[in-house]
C-alpha cells in the first residue's frame, strides 16, 4: 500500500547529536529528554538507540516511564512532573523511578511513604519560569525537610531556564545567579541546562545536562541554525505530488480564495494537510522541497492537501517526492513560516503518518 505521508527517523543522526551534546559538556552526565514520545520521534525507538549511552532518561510522567521499561529499556527514568497523584507512589517505589519534587503536596505524600529502599528524588527550584518548583529562597528549608525523611535519597537540585533560547541574556543570567546562590553549600548534584542553555551558557553545564530538541537535530537558539550548532536533522517528513494543474491569471487557489494567481501558474497538489499534522497556519511562501528545489506553499492548508507553486520547478511531475521538513529543509524554517516552533511540528504528526527508520 502506498503511503501518503512518511516520517523517516534517522537514529544515526540522533546518536550523532548526542555526541555533540557530550562535546559541549564533556564532564556532565546526560539526562536525555524522551518525553512526549521523544518529541514525536518514537520514545521506544530512541531509547533503544541510546540506551547504552544515556545516564538517565527524562520523561514527563509515570506512564511514559512504564512504556519504556515495558519495551526493555534499562536506563533509569526521571519523572519531571513527579507524582501526578498520590496513588502512583507504590508503583514508583517498586520501579525505582527517580522523582522530581516540585510542590508541597508531593512532600506531604512522601513524608507518609513507607519504603524499604530509599526513594531517589530531585528537588526543583523555581528561579523565574513560574511554572513548577519551590521558591528558590526556601532551598535550605526544603533541604532540611527532605533530609529529615530517611525514606528519601536526595540526588540533587534542578531548575528550568525560561529564556535561554533568546538573544537577550539578562533574564537567563539572573536565573543562573539565583539558582547557584540558593543551592550554595547544599549537598547534591546540580542540573540546569536544557538544549539552549547547554549550547549558549557554559556555566549552565553542571553535573547533569538535559538535552531535548537538540537530540532530534533542531536548533534551540534564535538566530542560529542546527547546522551551525553541529546538529543533524533526525526526522524527514515526506509526501508526494498527486496532481498538477495549469491555472489562469486571476484564478484563486484554496479555501477562502485568499491566494490569487498574478499570472498563468503551474501548481502542484501535495497529499498532506493538517489531518497529518502539517501546520494549518503555515503561510503562503512556506517552502517544501521537490527535486531538491524549494518551492512555496500557496493558498490555505486543508485537511488532506496543500498546493505549491511550481513555476520555479518546471520539471516537477506527478509522483515526485515532496520533503516537508528534514534534510535540506530545517524544521525550524518551516515552523517560523507557520508561527510556531520545531517542537510543535515534531509532536504534531498524527497517526495517519507512517514512521520509517534508517541508520539503526
Amino acid at each position: 500500500m502506498t503511503q501518503r505521508v512518511t516520517a523517516t527517523i534517522d537514529v544515526a543522526a540522533i546518536r550523532h547529536n548526542l555526541r555533540v551534546v557530550r562535546q559541549y559538556a564533556p564532564t556532565s552526565h546526560v539526562m536525555g529528554a524522551l518525553k512526549a514520545d521523544a518529541y514525536g520521534h518514537g520514545a521506544v525507538r530512541v531509547a533503544h538507540a541510546l540506551d547504552a549511552e544515556l545516564d538517565a532518561i527524562a520523561v514527563a510522567c509515570l506512564d511514559e516511564a512504564v512504556e519504556l521499561s515495558d519495551a526493555g529499556c534499562q536506563t533509569p527514568c526521571v519523572l519531571l512532573e513527579g507524582l501526578i497523584d498520590r496513588s502512583e507512589l507504590p508503583e514508583v517505589i517498586a520501579r525505582r523511578d527517580r522523582l522530581v519534587i516540585h510542590a508541597p503536596w508531593q512532600l506531604d505524600v512522601l513524608r507518609r511513604a513507607s519504603s524499604e529502599a530509599r526513594i531517589p528524588v530531585w528537588i526543583k527550584l523555581d528561579t523565574g519560569m513560574n511554572r513548577l518548583g519551590f521558591d528558590a529562597a526556601r532551598a535550605s528549608a526544603i533541604f532540611a525537610d527532605v533530609d529529615a525523611m530517611p525514606q528519601l535519597q536526595l540526588l540533587g537540585w534542578m531548575t528550568h531556564l525560561a529564556n535561554a533560547d533568546a538573544l537577550d541574556r539578562e533574564a537567563t543570567e539572573a536565573q543562573l545567579a539565583q539558582f547557584f546562590r540558593a543551592v550554595e553549600g547544599l549537598p547534591g548534584a546540580r542540573t540546569v541546562a536544557n538544549s539552549a542553555g547547554l549550547i549558549a551558557y557554559p556555566e549552565a553545564r553542571q553535573d547533569w545536562v538535559r538535552p531535548g530538541v537538540m537530540l532530534y537535530g533542531a536548533s534551540p537558539l534564535e538566530g542560529r541554525s542546527a547546522a551551525q550548532c553541529g546538529l543533524r536533522p533526525a526526522m524527514d517528513v515526506c509526501s508526494r505530488v498527486i496532481a498538477i494543474r495549469e491555472v489562469s491569471q486571476g484564478a484563486a487557489v484554496g479555501y477562502g480564495s485568499e491566494w490569487v494567481c498574478s499570472e498563468p501558474t503551474r501548481l502542484g497538489v501535495v497529499a498532506v494537510g493538517y489531518g497529518d499534522g502539517y501546520p494549518r497556519h503555515a503561510r503562503a511562501g512556506t517552502p517544501v522541497l521537490i527535486r531538491s528545489q524549494r518551492v512555496p506553499l500557496i493558498g490555505r492548508v486543508s485537511m488532506d492537501m496543500i498546493t505549491v507553486d511550481l513555476r520555479g520547478c518546471p520539471e516537477a511531475q506527478v509522483g515526485d517526492s515532496v520533503r516537508l521538513w528534514g534534510d535540506g529543509l530545517p524544521a525550524e524554517t518551516v515552523a517560523e513560516h507557520a508561527g510556531t516552533i520545531a517542537y510543535d511540528l515534531f509532536c504534531g504528526l498524527t497517526n495517519r503518518v507512517r514512521y520509517l527508520e534508517r541508520g539503526a
